[in-house]
């Protein structure tokens, strides 16, 4: 008997006939899709997929049948799709988190569409499906993988997931820029992937961030990406290329949960921190700093500087003119300008660094003096330290040249005392010399002042008191033995010679005796 069933399946006709038999007992009808029952038709289909009742008959090719795509993403159910490792070029995907309204779309099965909020943790409740978990993957992932789920129920579904509004994105900036920390930043324009919307970038982030500071490597910010379930993604982006080529691709996209940080630069290029100062991104140059000023200065100390008109713009020999930017120049002139012992080819700008090191900037003011290099005349930035160091060795041309610049203070004070005909407090230029200071007292008293030397009394900046005498020559030029450069508040004093010496003792003997023999020669009348 067995034989001879299995000889009659063997058979063609025999296995045509089973096949029909089985189809009309057990037809395969989907649990959603088959409340319709439509006539049996034949209708070949072409590449894309359709949701379709199986009660309905279609010859079908290899391939499924295209339709008009009105969602922005459709998926059928298929494996996941890998995310991709870290590399190179940033992954511009859009994830979805906590806070994202999305709309689904099951095609033909209108009752199981619909609007969902994302809650924090990513999962949303589906009909038929329960929850499924949408948290760091992309509408077209999400898509497939809802496909997945649906189709345990329905034949070949059909599935797009669209992103109606997004949640802000939040950031983290940090490393050289005015305000680290946290940042909340929303998208402009369309919804998700439509092409009409706007990504904040990596520079709006850095002007949220107040901009980057004078420290910043402009060539090397990392922007940190975290890619769906998968790892971590570390881009560098040359803001400087931006600044000066304008080339929009080096300006990322971002996304919720990236991290910029910008880095440190191990050396400055004053020209190059000048002008990444004007641009957009920089920090603001009306914002008060403090900025300590010591050394060969007038008045050391700790000042405030703002952005404002220069005071004093232009020396009389062409210097150039101070700009009102919270520059080294503006803190020198609060600080009452150099003294003649500074060196201003080696002036170091201490800068401390975001990241706990410190920056030593070398700036050569020689070079804004004799050329014009306003490069040298450096922005500060609030918390440096300004340091004027002690010149080995004062070039006379130089100093007088110095003195007519705004680098040196407007007048400074010495006290002329002694034989001369106009003495006490005298204002003259800075690195005047020892003979310009007689001069200004009105030069020597003829008949009573010590023409060969003076002494020369100086209050040095720790306290001390020095006293020299200098060998005055009126025809030197100057010179360090017999016409030195003065400072402020110095003292000069000219002794009498020995004629007005011992005319004053006779004086100061011969009054007192005068006196009694004038009282002696009137009483003496008297008797």
């Amino acid at each position: 008997m067995d034989n001879a069933r299995l000889k009659f399946i063997s058979k063609p006709f025999g296995g045509v006939v089973l096949l029909t038999v089985v189809h009309i007992a057990f037809p395969c009808v989907s649990l959603a899709q088959n409340q319709v029952k439509q006539p049996t038709t034949q209708i070949k289909t072409s590449p894309q997929r359709q949701a379709v009742p199986t009660t309905t008959q279609r010859k079908t090719t290899s391939q499924s049948q295209a339709i008009p795509a009105t969602t922005n993403t459709q998926r059928q159910a298929a494996p996941s799709r890998a995310v991709p490792a870290a590399t190179g070029i940033v992954d511009t995907n859009y994830t979805l988190g906590g806070g994202d309204r999305i709309r689904i779309s099951v095609f033909e099965v209108p009752e199981y569409s619909g609007e969902y909020q994302i809650p924090p943790g990513g999962g949303i409740n589906l009909p038929l499906i329960g929850t499924v978990s949408l948290l760091g993957l992309t509408t077209e992932q999400s898509a497939e993988i809802i496909a997945q789920r649906y189709s345990r129920f329905l034949k070949r579904p059909i599935i797009s997931v669209n992103l109606i509004s997004s949640r802000p994105i939040n950031i983290v900036v940090a490393g050289e820029v005015t305000r680290q920390g946290a940042y909340s930043l929303s998208l402009q324009g369309g919804a998700g992937d439509n092409p009409g919307v706007q990504y904040p970038t990596v520079l709006s982030a850095l002007t949220a961030a107040q901009g980057i500071t004078q420290a910043a490597d402009e060539t090397r910010v990392q922007l940190r990406r975290k890619l769906g379930r998968g790892p971590e993604q570390v881009i560098t982006v040359n803001v400087k290329e931006i600044r000066q080529t304008g080339r929009i691709p080096q300006d990322l996209t971002l996304r919720d949960g990236d991290t910029i940080f910008v880095p440190t630069a191990t050396t400055i290029d004053l020209a190059d921190a000048r002008n990444a100062s004007a641009s957009s991104f920089a920090a603001n140059p009306t914002t008060p700093r403090t900025v300590a000023v010591t050394g060969e200065v007038l008045r050391p100390g700790t000042y405030l500087i703002t952005q404002g008109a220069a005071e004093g713009s232009g020396g009389t020999n062409g210097t150039p003119a101070i700009t009102g930017l919270p520059t080294l120049t503006r803190a020198l002139q609060l600080a009452g300008g150099i003294t003649s012992q500074a060196d201003i080819r080696n002036v170091v700008v201490r800068r401390s660094t975001r990241t706990g090191t410190e920056q030593n900037i070398k700036v050569d003011l020689w070079k804004l003096v004799e050329s014009g290099d306003i490069n040298q005349d450096l922005i500060v930035q609030d918390g440096d330290t300004v340091y004027f160091p002690t010149a080995t060795e004062i070039n006379r041309a130089e100093a007088t040249q110095l003195a007519t610049t705004t680098l040196s203070p407007s007048r400074i004070q010495v006290n002329v005392v002694g034989e001369v005909k106009r003495p006490g407090p005298i204002d003259i230029q800075p690195n005047s010399s020892l003979n310009q200071a007689i001069l200004a007292a009105g030069g020597f008293n003829d008949a009573r002042a010590t023409r060969a030397k003076v002494d020369l009394v100086r209050l040095n900046p720790d306290g001390s008191v020095t006293k020299r005498l200098v060998k005055v020559d009126l025809t030197a030029g100057i010179n360090e033995q017999t016409n030195p450069i003065l400072r402020n508040n110095d003292v000069v004093l000219i002794s009498r010679n020995g004629l007005a010496k011992t005319s004053d003792t006779i004086n100061s003997v011969g009054g007192p005796l005068g006196t009694i023999l004038s009282i002696i020669r009137f009483f003496g009348i008297g008797f």
